[in-house]
């Protein structure tokens, strides 16, 4: 593949300035490339397909996945990035079905983690490296609780995979608990 991380990153903050959305794409990016490597796949196209998976959002939230192609064009992205990129978003913004295992866990894996980064505001410690699998299961249970995380999605994004919900759960926590701290993340990218 001929994407490299820098050139994602740099469209990337072309058409993303909240820092909120950058922080957010870094964070899949982490999950994606610690699955990745947890299963033997290759971690730069997987973190790849994180960094990009809302490229869009910020600016045309309403064509969301749908205007991703045209974006992805001006780094010359691979067909199978631009189909797991707008994948992301099947039967909620764009009919394209994700079908390889990568695209499958980035379904999974979105809202997922959303729903951590949002515990770990809440968190004394501003970490999840200190948070349990039965905590996660506690806040995801509480629909008030980072409302806008739809659990219809992560519940369907673990179908996808083929695997219950706790080991879902437990997959994407174990992820995050492996990368630096949310504020170490954004100075790590130059995020204000």
């Amino acid at each position: 593949m001929n994407v490299t991380r820098e050139q994602a990153w740099e469209l990337l903050k072309k058409y993303n300035k909240d820092p909120f959305h950058l922080h957010h794409a870094v964070t899949v990016e982490g999950v994606m490339r610690y699955y990745a490597e947890k299963k033997g796949y290759d971690p730069d196209f997987w973190g790849l397909a994180g960094l990009l998976h809302d490229i869009d959002y910020e600016c045309w939230p309403e064509e969301h996945c749908v205007k991703a192609p045209e974006l992805l064009a001006e780094i010359d992205a691979p067909e199978e990035l631009v189909h797991a990129v707008c994948s992301h978003g099947y039967g909620l913004v764009c009919d394209v079905e994700p079908t390889h295992e990568m695209e499958k866990f980035l379904f999974a894996s979105d809202e997922l983690t959303g729903l951590i980064g949002a515990a770990i505001v809440v968190r004394p410690s501003k970490s999840c490296k200190d948070m349990d699998l039965k905590s996660l299961k506690k806040k995801f249970k509480d629909k008030r609780f980072a409302a806008g995380c739809s659990r219809d999605v992560i519940e369907t994004g673990a179908e996808y995979m083929g695997v219950e919900l706790p080991e879902l759960l437990s997959l994407v926590l174990e992820a995050m608990q492996s990368m630096p701290d949310p504020e170490e993340l954004d100075r790590m990218n130059g995020i204000a």
